[in-house]
């Protein structure tokens, strides 16, 4: 496996991710987020079941333990960010979600000992400005959603961090059914402890579960916990930081957002500040 092919897949991963921003947000019209996320973490956990029962009825208690780690950070990061969702914009959510990247180097300074480049300050920098121009009162003004979503992109951050060292030690099948499966209980559990639950049956939602539960739930936490101990976490990040321009694209097309010209331009500088922190030297 080489570092460019592991790449690709995770390009892969990203354009998924980037169509779920709209459609999740739809859904959350006909159900509760908790509820949201839970269904959609089982379903996912149940077909890779019956597709790996063999191979998941040999998880040893490693892959236990880190795997019940990984799926409280996603648990925490999708509730996050689910919930978000019921109150900002899906391009703003998009891109928030995107600055994962800017956190992905403190974790991995704090975690791994390594020290973040000057680029990487610069492009916090402009993330920071990007972020105030994306939310300003003349555009959109900072919310309850902006800020769910913010907590979501630093939990995103450590978890790549995380899966970056649980990786290399555990088979990739017991990781992703430990780390899925967890994260649906807990988003269960919160739902039914802590929201109004509800649940409208249509085909829009059935097609959004199908969607975001096949391709952007097993699918990719297959994809990036089977490649991504191929590259390192920030190029990972960098990889995913694609997926806010394109969430915006689709929320555009979908939904017919429009966060203005101080959004749009705070956008570019979120963009701008990932690329100038991961590809600058």
């Amino acid at each position: 496996m080489t570092r460019t092919r592991a790449e690709v897949y995770l390009l892969g991963a990203a354009v998924i991710w980037s169509g779920t921003f709209a459609i999740v947000k739809e859904a959350l019209s006909y159900s509760s987020p908790l509820l949201f996320v839970g269904l959609r973490f089982m379903l996912a956990a149940v077909v890779l079941g019956l597709l790996f029962w063999k191979t998941i009825r040999t998880i040893d208690r490693q892959a236990l333990i880190d795997g019940s780690v990984l799926g409280l950070l996603l648990g925490i990061g999708f509730a996050g960010q689910t919930i978000g969702l019921e109150y900002t914009l899906a391009t703003k959510s998009g891109f928030i979600t995107g600055m994962t990247v800017i956190f992905t180097p403190a974790f991995q300074m704090a975690i791994e000992q390594r020290a973040p480049r000057g680029a990487n300050l610069v492009g916090v920098a402009l993330v920071v400005g990007g972020l105030y121009f994306l939310t300003s009162p003349s555009g959109q003004q900072f919310n309850l959603g902006d800020g769910l979503t913010l907590g979501a992109a630093v939990v995103f951050g450590l978890y790549m961090v995380v899966l970056d060292v649980y990786s290399k030690r555990n088979n990739t099948i017991h990781l992703v059914f430990v780390q899925i499966a967890v994260t649906a209980l807990l988003s269960l559990g919160g739902s039914a402890a802590g929201e109004t639950m509800f649940f409208v049956p249509t085909t829009g939602l059935l097609g959004t579960f199908a969607y975001t539960a096949i391709l952007a739930t097993l699918l990719t936490t297959w994809v990036q916990t089977r490649y991504q101990q191929y590259t390192t976490p920030t190029r990972a990040a960098l990889i995913f930081s694609l997926e806010p321009a394109l969430a915006a694209l689709i929320s555009w097309w979908l939904l017919g957002e429009v966060v203005g010209s101080l959004g749009i331009l705070g956008g570019g500088l979120i963009v701008g500040g990932i690329l100038v922190s991961e590809l600058s030297k």
